[in-house]
């Protein structure tokens, strides 16, 4: 999913831009408890981005969603900064949460993300990323603990990026 899509909605502020792709939230509300005034989902329009008047906040807030369906762009031009670290995470029954300097292949061609959900059932319409299908067709991951079968790291790792080496 490309942004600009039919599906990704711009909330304009004074300080801050907020970008909101409804394919991609699997409704973690990690916005709405850092920021309740800005995004709240029961009002229309949902994201009212000056309802804080800090827009560095709006925008720690922002990065906290693990699915990419939440994105910003400081009035000053400042794009928004992928961790300097890539990790990966398994969610237990559902997707991988990636985040860091990422590049994607979509059905479009590449995409560049900071965060993203991405589908490990192989059932999402809205591939690599998760839409919830795992939910609907009962997928479930083999992993019955905090660590992979047959390995001894945890589902969250650090992933070194190939210039780091």
């Amino acid at each position: 999913m490309q942004h600009g899509d039919v599906t990704d909605r711009e909330y304009t502020g004074t300080g801050i831009v907020v970008r909101y792709d409804v394919t991609r939230c699997r409704h973690v509300a990690e916005c709405v408890r850092g920021a309740p005034e800005v995004f709240e989902p029961g009002r229309r329009p949902w994201i009212l981005p000056d309802a804080d008047p800090d827009a560095e906040h709006v925008a720690d807030v922002v990065r906290r969603c693990p699915t990419g369906a939440l994105h910003y762009q400081l009035a000053h031009g400042e794009p928004e900064r992928p961790d300097p670290t890539t990790t990966v995470t398994a969610v237990p029954d559902g997707p991988l949460l990636v985040r860091g300097d990422l590049r994607l292949n979509g059905p479009d061609g590449p995409v560049a993300e900071t965060r993203a959900a991405l589908c490990r059932c192989g059932s999402s319409a809205n591939k690599p990323f998760c839409d919830g299908s795992h939910e609907r067709v009962g997928w479930r991951s083999d992993a019955s603990t905090d660590e992979e079968p047959g390995c001894d790291r945890p589902h969250s790792e650090s992933v070194v990026p190939p210039s780091a080496t």
